[in-house]
């Protein structure tokens, strides 16, 4: 199979703890990019998730189950062994903010420092969701605000559980 008729394969990669509107919205813009994307949630107990693996993994699946072309993954490790093993050409990453820009340049760098073969693709947040990440979705939801807007519903009703 030559390349042309290689499907193209991006990454992206996150906690999800939980996911946002935001979150699909990236994963929508990127289906415009890519053919096909893995979405892979990192286990990464470092940052002490709200939320289990299994119930990230499946608030995203639920979130995404009208999308066609994304595959699901819970991986743990490197970013770049992911995406050699589901033959990905690059990772998508979303910016909301100058701040998020310093962060994911150095994480770029890394990852084309591991293997020069593999882009990072960055698309800019919607303004509707600049200000939106998962730590302010569970800060604001712990203290009974309303995140109802800014969550798909397989998230709302967790955080409501």
């Amino acid at each position: 199979m030559s390349n042309k008729n290689k499907p193209r394969i991006a990454i992206y990669a996150g906690t999800f703890d939980p996911i946002t509107l935001g979150h699909l919205d990236v994963v929508r813009r990127g289906l415009k990019l890519f053919d096909q994307l893995v979405i892979g949630i990192a286990e990464n107990p470092k940052k002490c998730p709200m939320f289990d693996l299994d119930t990230r993994l499946a608030m995203v699946n639920e979130s995404l189950c009208d999308e066609k072309n994304i595959k699901t993954v819970a991986f743990k490790g490197l970013l770049v062994d992911l995406a050699h093993e589901h033959g990905a050409i690059a990772l998508l990453r979303g910016l909301r903010a100058a701040s998020d820009f310093e962060y994911e340049f150095q994480m770029a760098s890394m990852n084309r420092h591991l293997d020069n073969n593999i882009e990072s693709v960055f698309v800019m947040a919607r303004e509707d969701y600049t200000f939106v990440s998962s730590s302010f979705i569970r800060e604001i939801s712990s203290m009974g605000g309303d995140v109802s807007s800014l969550v798909p519903t397989p998230v709302l009703q967790r955080l409501k559980a």
